[in-house]
């Protein structure tokens, strides 16, 4: 008997031994799970294994993308794909040497390594497991399991903790530092060879970034909890689009929701008591400073009287084989680099520079805090978390919470210059600068950004001083300024960082105003409500000047023939942008020639009713320009081969393969609050290139969340995946997918088997 159970014993106790010492060997694991449309369900222990799994599943979808990210921001796509190709920086196309310049000079990998190690050991694992994870792909893909459009290119490799590192910053800086990237690229002293160098300072509608966001709060909806509705307005092309995914790991952490190229968690979702979306923020991010140089050299600036050196780095790019390699010397100041935008008169000549100081630079915070959000359990939670690390680079927050509490928070990575200090440190030039930058005089060094005690880092805007509002009845935001999330509660003046106040809005918040105020009155949100203002497709602009347009048609009987047609056109048009609207691509161009027009409006703005104006048509005043207008319209459409009258799912379509899938939506500067930003397509017509993206709507029910979502482009960008067009074809029907959360839902929408993976 003795023996038996002593056998027993030792048998228990090795294969104790046998299980420690694997799971001692085994780093990373993680479970990933499919469901419809192809959304993986990543399920770890550790951070490790959630970054493993995250990575492996992206790199399924989308490897070619990400693959070709790393090499970019490695500066070697001149070598791969020629200096006069393009690269995607963001949300705009520069040239490939430039963008290799930019990223070289600018990713200083010592200082990267450096500043990493002040994230959370979480942080710091997540991108451990993400290294892994995509590396675990390309093994166990192989040389022919690679996907066709990258199979056998050299840029197609493993990568390393530095890769992370190199991405992390970069999307930071996407809407400061990146979209100046060719004038930094291109900066060089007067004297030395000038680099060409075509751009000007993005104003910030002009930098290509959008969304739109509510959060309602339990005196809105119809069950008395909070409900959100995400629309964030992305590119349908490169690494800034948005992959959705559901991770579950270490502590409590649950969280549904998207996530773009080297994301290791969801940055925009919900768990089971709180959702958020992000709109991208009118605060500025970065601040330009005026150099008076020092006359004997133009890479010396002077500051409090002395004379102060520049320093250079010289950066090498490597070209295709038998190309010489480029080299360039780039300078910095104390505040950051040297910039150029000579078409809106920054400059470098013997006498004034300009530096670009970005507050977002080494900005390693931001995965920390959207770890905080996905673990909070109410909006308070969330505040506090944007708050407290003031971590979130460039985008608002809008959350709403099962206790029916809504959260607009447009508190980010701000320079502390308030209004008084941009004032006291402007320069003649700074007024000529404000709607683009905050110009400040670098001669003193009293100008740079004020330490205030508290924040994370020296020189950033404590969060009390920027806006965040916890309301039970509606916040919302389509990128205007914190000035307004709620029309009848506008916000006090901030500083000048923070966006305009009391100033014209875009017809696309106008639009949100009012559209959303006309569906409250109609009853109170719930799901079927939330999708149908998302999806309207209505133009403001339409509504505001159709009816003048067609009495101008009217009062014009010896109108051109091409006129006419285009008056007729115009006439039976149901001013939307649906799939069926006939008219709507004439509306199209002709909006975007009478929106230039001055002194559109008979009412000009008013402050005191920014929801309603400007208004009026001015036809007597404008009528003339405005057919004229119409008829370079009706040519324009008439060159393209478009008929007037064209279906606009015909005119504007998503080109897969043989296939056209029509896309409704239209442009936001018309007033339409489903964005997209359309450009001619191969073959005709119209494609979008930039707009709606991920659509989620969450509230929740006594067990978790409840979600309706869309991805318009679908999850993957291979087109040999069953999920490259899915979800496309789904956003055109206005199909919603009601997302799996719980262990149940996911089990019923299976597809496969659940794959675990370690090593």
């Amino acid at each position: 008997m003795r023996t038996a159970i002593f056998a027993a014993g030792l048998s228990v106790l090795l294969a104790t031994t046998a299980a420690t010492d694997a799971a001692a060997r085994t780093r990373y694991e993680a479970t990933i799970t499919r469901t419809t449309h192809g959304i993986p369900h990543i399920a770890a222990r550790t951070w490790q294994g959630v970054g493993y799994g995250v990575a492996h599943a992206y790199a399924e979808d989308n490897l070619c993308l990400l693959a070709e990210e790393f090499a970019t921001l490695a500066g070697e796509r001149s070598r791969h794909f020629g200096p006069e190709g393009k690269a995607v920086l963001g949300f705009q196309e520069v040239d490939n040497l430039a963008s290799d310049i930019f990223f070289r000079s600018t990713m200083d990998m010592a200082a990267l390594r450096e500043g990493a190690k002040r994230q959370s050991r979480a942080a710091q694992l997540l991108a451990e497991g993400y290294v892994a994870g995509y590396n675990r792909f390309l093994k166990d893909a192989g040389a022919e399991g690679i996907p066709e459009q990258c199979r056998g290119k050299a840029w197609v490799r493993p990568i390393t903790l530095d890769d992370m590192l190199r991405l992390a910053e970069k999307q930071m800086l996407l809407a400061s530092s990146l979209a100046l990237a060719p004038g930094i690229a291109g900066a060089a002293p007067p004297g030395s060879a000038q680099p060409r160098v075509s751009m000007a300072l993005p104003r910030p509608h002009e930098l290509g970034l959008g969304s739109n966001g509510w959060a309602f709060g339990g005196d809105a909806t119809a069950d008395g909890r909070g409900l959100v509705i995400g629309n964030p307005h992305f590119p349908w092309n490169g690494p800034s689009r948005f992959w959705q995914m559901h991770v579950t790991g270490p502590e409590g952490y649950d969280v549904m929701g998207v996530g773009i190229a080297g994301n290791p968690v969801p940055t925009l979702g919900f768990n089971r008591d709180v959702a958020w979306t992000h709109t991208v923020t009118a605060a500025r991010h970065f601040t330009l400073h005026a150099l008076t140089l020092d006359p004997a050299d133009p890479t010396r600036y002077m500051v409090d009287g002395k004379s102060v050196a520049m320093e250079p780095r010289t950066v090498t790019v490597p070209m295709p084989e038998g190309v010489p390699e480029v080299s360039r010397t780039l300078w910095t100041t104390r505040y950051g680099p040297v910039v150029v935008a000579p078409q809106s008169g920054v400059t470098w000549n013997a006498a004034m520079a300009f530096a670009l100081r970005d507050a977002n630079r080494g900005n390693w915070r931001a995965i920390d805090t959207w770890l905080r959000i996905g673990k909070a359990k109410n909006v308070g939670e969330i505040r506090a978390a944007v708050s407290e690390t003031l971590g979130i680079p460039w985008v608002n927050t809008i959350a709403a919470d099962r206790a029916g509490d809504a959260l607009h928070a447009d508190v980010t990575a701000v320079p502390n210059v308030s209004a008084e200090k941009a004032r006291a440190c402007a320069t003649p030039l700074s007024p000529l600068f404000a709607r683009m930058a905050i110009l400040l005089d670098g001669e003193r060094s009293e100008c740079d950004w004020d330490v205030a005690a508290g924040t994370p880092e020296p020189g950033l805007m404590p969060a009390s001083d920027q806006a965040a509002t916890i309301r039970r009845d509606y916040l919302t935001n389509s990128n205007d300024s914190y000035w307004l999330s709620n029309p009848r509660v506008p916000h006090p003046a901030l500083s000048p960082m923070l966006g305009n106040h009391a100033s014209e809005l875009t017809l696309r918040t106008r639009s949100n105003f009012i559209e959303t105020e006309a569906m409250l009155e109609g009853g109170k949100v719930d799901h079927a409500r939330a999708k149908t203002l998302a999806f309207a497709n209505k133009s403001l602009a339409a509504d505001m000047m159709m009816d003048g347009v067609l009495a101008l048609c009217t009062g014009r009987q010896d109108a051109a023939e091409a006129l006419a047609r285009g008056c007729a056109a115009l006439g039976q048009w149901d001013r939307r942008f649906e799939i069926d609207s006939r008219g709507a691509a004439l509306f199209r161009a002709f909006f975007a020639r009478a929106a230039r027009v001055q002194s559109l409006w008979q009412v000009p703005f008013d402050p005191a009713d920014p929801v309603n104006t400007p208004r009026g048509l001015a036809t007597e005043r404008a009528g003339d320009t405005l057919m004229a207008a119409l008829g370079e319209a009706v040519a324009e459409l008439e060159a393209a081969g478009i008929a007037l009258d064209a279906r606009w799912g015909e005119v504007q379509h998503w080109p897969a393969g043989g296939e056209r899938i029509p896309i409704h939506g239209g442009p936001g500067t018309a007033g339409v609050l489903n964005y997209q930003d359309a450009r001619p397509a191969p073959g005709g017509g119209l494609m979008p290139v930039h707009g709606t993206s991920y659509i989620q709507i969450v509230g929740f029910d006594a067990r978790g969340p409840v979600a309706d979502a869309i991805l318009s482009y679908s999850q993957s960008t291979d087109p040999a995946s069953p999920h490259f067009v899915d979800q496309t074809r789904a956003y055109s029907a206005k199909r919603w997918h009601r997302l799996p959360f719980t262990r149940r839902e996911i089990a019923a929408e299976r597809i496969g088997d659940a794959r675990r993976l370690a090593e």
